[in-house]
């Protein structure tokens, strides 16, 4: 299993992408093509003393930037690190690909190289969440800004398959993120939408409320990418803020001080059920090919997990079993439709 990394990407360039590549050798049998500037990559392997035979170097002479506008890939970066390390997954060289760099670009290269998988209309980044319940997944978070109803249809069902991979969970509970539980609320999208998943097969619970997501009353959330993205957003900065208010009342105080030590186990395993570091990456679900898009701020560790994922979702044969759900209910659809006299 070959897994190509944009090793230019992300915010803090090489280092950790390259670190965190060098971790996934050591704890599973991938093998891993960095892609970029190979004098660099190449010293990069040799500060971290690696002489693995199972990473190579696929040289590309371009980066793209955080803030490039993601349309000038196709038209004038093609030899970006994104660019040809999703290429190699187009051309079988790779079975997946990897990036922290510009989300854009990775969507653009993903699109354009890859294609959609047959019956979907637009992608989907699923990301994942923590919950009072375990863990839930959320999609769109960014991919697609106006959806259609048939487009949230069809995130659910890309959204109850990558759950059954990545939860375990058999039969996935889906809800539709709405302003109010009733099916008469939302806008007319949403209300077209929640028939649609309704009329399917998917375990569909019906509307969720924003407070819902976080509880674990569903394992899928659906919602359009403006939605999920600001929504994503807003739940970062929240534990952010929530970390360094919880930190600023407990170094002010007497008591708080002397209660640290106790404080520091559970602290610890709560840090670690909301760093988006153990999940590694998002998948863009709904393209002909396994694409992983991480944070830009993402640590060797991020990498190393996001690795990990896309191999598994490789493994799993992700994209076959999605198509096979899309077909499935496209055919219940058109059976279930009134026919013409």
């Amino acid at each position: 299993m070959k897994i190509a990394v944009d090793a230019m990407g992300g915010d803090h360039g090489g280092p950790p992408v390259v670190e965190g590549a060098v971790q996934a050798l050591n704890e599973s049998g991938v093998e891993v093509i960095l892609v970029g500037e190979e004098d660099q990559l190449r010293k990069e392997l040799e500060r971290l003393h690696c002489r693995d035979p199972r990473v190579t170097i696929h040289h590309a002479s371009q980066t793209v930037g955080m803030h490039e506008s993601p349309t000038q890939v196709a038209r004038k970066k093609r030899d970006s690190s994104i660019w040809v390390a999703t290429n190699l997954v187009k051309t079988g060289e790779a079975q997946a690909v990897v990036s922290a760099g510009n989300t854009g670009a990775t969507m653009v290269s993903a699109f354009f190289l890859l294609g959609v998988i047959a019956g979907v209309e637009r992608p989907a980044i699923a990301a994942t969440l923590p919950t009072l319940q375990g863990t839930a997944i959320m999609l769109d978070v960014g991919a697609t800004v106006d959806c259609s109803a048939q487009q949230l249809y069809q995130f659910g069902i890309m959204g109850h398959e990558y759950a059954k991979h990545l939860l375990g969970t058999t039969n996935p509970r889906v809800g539709l993120l709405s302003i109010g539980e009733e099916a008469t609320k939302g806008n007319e999208m949403t209300k077209e939408a929640f028939r649609l998943l309704k009329d399917s097969s998917l375990n569909f619970i019906g509307n969720l409320e924003g407070r819902d997501v976080y509880s674990g009353t569903a394992d899928v959330v659906v919602c359009d990418g403006f939605l999920g993205n600001v929504s994503l957003k807003i739940s970062e900065g929240l534990a952010e803020a929530m970390k360094k208010m919880l930190m600023s009342e407990v170094v002010n105080s007497s008591l708080g001080r002397l209660s640290l030590v106790l404080l520091t186990g559970p602290l610890m395993r709560l840090k670690r059920r909301t760093d988006y570091a153990e999940f590694g990456g998002a998948p863009l679900l709904g393209v002909n090919g396994i694409s992983m898009i991480c944070h830009g701020r993402s640590s060797a560790k991020a990498i190393k997990n996001a690795i990990s994922r896309a191999e598994a979702l490789a493994h799993g044969r992700l994209i076959d079993l999605i198509q096979r759900d899309i077909a499935d209910n496209l055919t219940q659809s058109a059976s279930s439709r009134p026919q013409m006299a």
